[in-house]
């Protein structure tokens, strides 16, 4: 039983993701072009950048999901990052659980 415990700990742990919230982003690169960048520090399991759906075009600002938090370090070692001649802004987001979210929206 232990032994069992331990196997979906170790899964839960796994499927964990750590993000990094990038602003800044020219309108030119793509979620391709930008997940191959962020590729050099670790792990990109998922790379998001949201359209909208009046100009077809994305936001200008998206999130980068590794799978260890030694991959966001990896990106924070670095002091800036350029893509296409524009300066990104990266914050490391931070998860709040569901039950925190709706007791500081009461």
């Amino acid at each position: 039983m232990a032994a069992a415990s331990a196997v979906r700990a170790v899964g839960r742990r796994s499927r964990r993701l750590f993000d990094i919230f990038v602003a800044e982003v020219p309108w030119t690169v793509s979620s391709k072009e930008l997940k191959e960048y962020f590729s050099q520090f670790g792990s990109v399991q998922r790379c998001q950048l949201p359209f909208d759906k009046d100009t077809g075009f994305h936001r200008r600002y998206g999130w980068i999901k590794f799978s260890t938090p030694q991959d966001v370090q990896n990106v924070f070692q670095k002091d800036s990052h350029i893509l296409e001649g524009a300066k990104l802004t990266l914050k490391q987001q931070t998860r709040r659980r569901r039950s925190q979210r709706k007791s500081q929206s009461q």
